[in-house]
Protein backbone atom coordinates (compact mmCIF):
# COMPACT_ATOMS: atom_id res chain seq x y z
CA UNK A 1 0.00 0.00 0.00
CA UNK A 2 1.17 3.72 -0.83
CA UNK A 3 1.76 6.28 1.47
CA UNK A 4 -0.77 8.88 1.18
CA UNK A 5 -1.21 12.29 2.90
CA UNK A 6 -4.65 13.58 1.79
CA UNK A 7 -7.94 12.00 2.44
CA UNK A 8 -10.59 11.51 -0.53
CA UNK A 9 -14.11 13.05 0.99
CA UNK A 10 -16.14 10.42 3.05
CA UNK A 11 -19.00 10.22 0.21
CA UNK A 12 -16.49 9.09 -2.01
CA UNK A 13 -15.07 6.33 0.16
CA UNK A 14 -18.83 5.21 1.01
CA UNK A 15 -19.40 3.67 -2.37
CA UNK A 16 -16.13 1.61 -2.13
CA UNK A 17 -17.54 -2.16 -1.53
CA UNK A 18 -16.37 -3.99 1.51
CA UNK A 19 -14.37 -6.94 -0.84
CA UNK A 20 -12.12 -3.99 -2.28
CA UNK A 21 -8.76 -2.83 -0.52
CA UNK A 22 -7.90 1.00 -0.71
CA UNK A 23 -4.07 1.55 -2.06
CA UNK A 24 -4.52 5.28 -2.17
CA UNK A 25 -6.42 8.27 -1.65
CA UNK A 26 -5.89 12.06 -2.44
CA UNK A 27 -6.93 15.38 -3.38
CA UNK A 28 -5.55 17.82 -6.39
CA UNK A 29 -3.27 20.92 -5.32
CA UNK A 30 -5.62 23.46 -4.64
CA UNK A 31 -3.11 26.08 -5.99
CA UNK A 32 -2.64 24.59 -9.46
CA UNK A 33 -6.27 23.37 -9.66
CA UNK A 34 -7.50 27.14 -9.26
CA UNK A 35 -4.61 28.67 -11.63
CA UNK A 36 -5.36 26.12 -13.97
CA UNK A 37 -9.29 27.59 -13.72
CA UNK A 38 -7.82 31.48 -13.95
CA UNK A 39 -5.23 30.97 -17.07
CA UNK A 40 -7.34 28.43 -19.35
CA UNK A 41 -7.99 28.99 -22.74
CA UNK A 42 -11.10 30.83 -22.80
CA UNK A 43 -8.82 33.50 -20.82
CA UNK A 44 -7.57 35.80 -24.00
CA UNK A 45 -11.06 35.82 -26.02
CA UNK A 46 -12.49 37.34 -22.77
CA UNK A 47 -9.87 39.88 -22.04
CA UNK A 48 -10.14 41.04 -25.23
CA UNK A 49 -13.74 40.90 -25.62
CA UNK A 50 -14.32 42.71 -22.17
CA UNK A 51 -11.65 45.48 -22.83
CA UNK A 52 -13.35 46.36 -26.04
CA UNK A 53 -16.46 46.44 -24.53
CA UNK A 54 -15.51 48.67 -21.94
CA UNK A 55 -13.90 50.52 -24.23
CA UNK A 56 -16.67 51.34 -25.69
CA UNK A 57 -18.39 52.11 -22.88
CA UNK A 58 -16.28 54.66 -21.55
CA UNK A 59 -15.90 56.15 -24.77
CA UNK A 60 -19.69 56.84 -24.73
CA UNK A 61 -20.20 58.02 -20.94
CA UNK A 62 -17.17 60.41 -21.86
CA UNK A 63 -19.08 61.62 -24.60
CA UNK A 64 -22.18 62.22 -22.06
CA UNK A 65 -20.56 63.88 -19.85
CA UNK A 66 -18.51 65.94 -22.01
CA UNK A 67 -22.26 67.59 -23.64
CA UNK A 68 -24.14 67.98 -20.27
CA UNK A 69 -26.73 70.11 -22.06
CA UNK A 70 -27.73 67.06 -24.33
CA UNK A 71 -30.28 64.85 -22.34
CA UNK A 72 -29.57 61.31 -22.72
CA UNK A 73 -32.99 59.70 -23.30
CA UNK A 74 -33.84 56.62 -20.31
CA UNK A 75 -35.28 54.36 -22.46
CA UNK A 76 -32.25 53.88 -24.89
CA UNK A 77 -29.70 54.11 -21.18
CA UNK A 78 -31.59 51.15 -20.34
CA UNK A 79 -31.53 49.39 -23.54
CA UNK A 80 -27.43 50.10 -23.78
CA UNK A 81 -27.25 48.67 -20.51
CA UNK A 82 -29.07 45.08 -21.33
CA UNK A 83 -27.14 45.25 -24.69
CA UNK A 84 -23.72 44.92 -23.04
CA UNK A 85 -24.88 42.65 -20.50
CA UNK A 86 -25.85 40.07 -23.07
CA UNK A 87 -23.04 41.21 -25.28
CA UNK A 88 -20.39 40.79 -22.10
CA UNK A 89 -22.19 37.32 -21.91
CA UNK A 90 -17.84 35.56 -22.97
CA UNK A 91 -16.69 37.73 -20.08
CA UNK A 92 -19.12 36.43 -17.37
CA UNK A 93 -19.12 32.91 -18.69
CA UNK A 94 -15.00 32.93 -18.08
CA UNK A 95 -15.58 34.54 -14.25
CA UNK A 96 -18.58 32.21 -13.25
CA UNK A 97 -15.98 29.72 -13.86
CA UNK A 98 -13.39 30.86 -12.13
CA UNK A 99 -15.32 31.81 -9.28
CA UNK A 100 -17.24 28.47 -9.06
CA UNK A 101 -13.98 26.74 -9.28
CA UNK A 102 -13.55 26.91 -5.49
CA UNK A 103 -16.31 24.81 -5.29
CA UNK A 104 -15.38 22.19 -7.80
CA UNK A 105 -11.97 21.45 -5.83
CA UNK A 106 -14.18 21.57 -2.50
CA UNK A 107 -16.07 18.57 -4.51
CA UNK A 108 -12.88 16.72 -6.12
CA UNK A 109 -10.92 13.88 -4.38
CA UNK A 110 -9.94 10.42 -5.74
CA UNK A 111 -9.39 6.71 -4.17
CA UNK A 112 -7.70 3.86 -6.13
CA UNK A 113 -8.44 0.06 -4.89
CA UNK A 114 -7.37 -2.83 -6.07
CA UNK A 115 -9.98 -3.13 -8.62
CA UNK A 116 -10.56 0.49 -9.96
CA UNK A 117 -10.46 4.04 -9.91
CA UNK A 118 -12.63 6.23 -7.81
CA UNK A 119 -13.58 9.99 -8.54
CA UNK A 120 -15.81 12.69 -7.31
CA UNK A 121 -16.22 15.76 -8.84
CA UNK A 122 -18.80 18.66 -10.15
CA UNK A 123 -20.22 22.02 -8.96
CA UNK A 124 -23.27 22.57 -7.62
CA UNK A 125 -24.20 18.39 -8.19
CA UNK A 126 -21.63 16.55 -6.76
CA UNK A 127 -20.82 13.50 -9.32
CA UNK A 128 -19.03 10.01 -8.61
CA UNK A 129 -16.91 7.76 -10.76
CA UNK A 130 -16.12 4.75 -10.96
CA UNK A 131 -13.44 3.43 -13.46
CA UNK A 132 -12.91 -0.48 -13.26
CA UNK A 133 -9.32 -1.69 -14.19
CA UNK A 134 -10.95 -4.07 -16.66
CA UNK A 135 -12.15 -0.98 -18.70
CA UNK A 136 -8.96 0.82 -18.56
CA UNK A 137 -7.00 0.51 -21.93
CA UNK A 138 -4.21 3.10 -21.29
CA UNK A 139 -2.74 4.91 -19.24
CA UNK A 140 -1.05 8.16 -19.95
CA UNK A 141 0.69 10.80 -17.63
CA UNK A 142 0.13 14.65 -18.30
CA UNK A 143 2.15 17.46 -16.94
CA UNK A 144 1.42 21.21 -17.84
CA UNK A 145 2.93 24.68 -17.35
CA UNK A 146 1.69 24.58 -14.10
CA UNK A 147 1.95 21.04 -12.90
CA UNK A 148 5.90 21.89 -13.69
CA UNK A 149 5.90 24.52 -11.49
CA UNK A 150 4.51 23.45 -8.33
CA UNK A 151 5.27 19.48 -8.98
CA UNK A 152 2.03 17.68 -9.67
CA UNK A 153 1.00 16.22 -12.29
CA UNK A 154 -2.01 14.28 -13.72
CA UNK A 155 -2.62 10.51 -14.59
CA UNK A 156 -5.07 10.46 -17.39
CA UNK A 157 -6.83 7.41 -17.75
CA UNK A 158 -8.82 6.20 -21.49
CA UNK A 159 -10.99 3.63 -21.65
CA UNK A 160 -12.52 2.14 -24.69
CA UNK A 161 -15.74 0.69 -23.34
CA UNK A 162 -17.81 3.55 -23.43
CA UNK A 163 -20.16 3.09 -25.55
CA UNK A 164 -20.65 3.72 -29.62
CA UNK A 165 -21.81 6.85 -31.95
CA UNK A 166 -22.27 5.11 -34.91
CA UNK A 167 -19.85 3.29 -36.42
CA UNK A 168 -17.25 4.90 -34.34
CA UNK A 169 -16.65 3.47 -30.85
CA UNK A 170 -16.10 6.41 -27.96
CA UNK A 171 -13.27 6.40 -25.80
CA UNK A 172 -13.79 8.47 -22.34
CA UNK A 173 -10.84 9.80 -19.99
CA UNK A 174 -10.81 10.00 -16.90
CA UNK A 175 -8.03 12.04 -14.68
CA UNK A 176 -6.50 11.90 -11.26
CA UNK A 177 -5.48 15.46 -11.61
CA UNK A 178 -2.83 17.97 -9.60
CA UNK A 179 -1.72 15.41 -7.48
CA UNK A 180 1.86 15.76 -5.90
CA UNK A 181 2.92 11.81 -5.51
CA UNK A 182 2.29 11.38 -9.93
CA UNK A 183 5.00 9.42 -10.59
CA UNK A 184 3.73 6.71 -7.88
CA UNK A 185 -0.05 6.94 -8.76
CA UNK A 186 1.15 6.75 -12.09
CA UNK A 187 3.44 3.35 -11.67
CA UNK A 188 0.72 1.69 -9.55
CA UNK A 189 -2.18 2.92 -11.81
CA UNK A 190 0.01 1.38 -14.65
CA UNK A 191 0.70 -2.05 -13.12
CA UNK A 192 -2.83 -2.67 -12.18
CA UNK A 193 -4.21 -1.75 -15.48
CA UNK A 194 -1.64 -4.09 -16.88
CA UNK A 195 -2.17 -7.00 -14.90
CA UNK A 196 -6.31 -6.91 -14.56
CA UNK A 197 -6.88 -5.61 -18.35
CA UNK A 198 -4.34 -8.70 -19.68
CA UNK A 199 -6.17 -11.28 -17.17
CA UNK A 200 -9.55 -9.96 -18.12
CA UNK A 201 -9.38 -9.61 -21.74
CA UNK A 202 -7.31 -12.80 -22.68
CA UNK A 203 -8.08 -15.44 -19.98
CA UNK A 204 -6.66 -19.00 -19.80
CA UNK A 205 -8.01 -22.24 -18.16
CA UNK A 206 -11.54 -20.60 -19.11
CA UNK A 207 -11.31 -18.44 -16.02
CA UNK A 208 -11.19 -20.68 -13.44
CA UNK A 209 -11.28 -19.78 -9.32
CA UNK A 210 -7.17 -19.30 -10.00
CA UNK A 211 -5.96 -18.20 -13.14
CA UNK A 212 -2.28 -20.01 -14.35
CA UNK A 213 -2.33 -18.82 -17.57
CA UNK A 214 -1.41 -15.24 -16.48
CA UNK A 215 1.14 -14.83 -14.20
CA UNK A 216 -0.30 -12.53 -11.18
CA UNK A 217 -1.66 -12.04 -7.98
CA UNK A 218 -4.71 -11.77 -8.81
CA UNK A 219 -7.60 -14.36 -7.87
CA UNK A 220 -10.59 -14.87 -9.55
CA UNK A 221 -13.83 -14.93 -6.91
Amino acid sequence: MMNYKDKAKPELLALITGNEKILWQGRPNKKCFIFEAIFNPLLPFALIWGLFDFGFIYAAYNGMMEDSSQNFPFPMGVALIGFFSLHLMPVWIYLFGVLFSFLRYKNTSFAITDQGVYISGGMFTQNYERKPFAEVSHVNLHRGIFDQMLGVGDVVMTGNHSGYAGRHQIFADSSICDISDYAEVYQLVKKLQTDIYADTMYPNDLRPKENHGYNTKYKGS
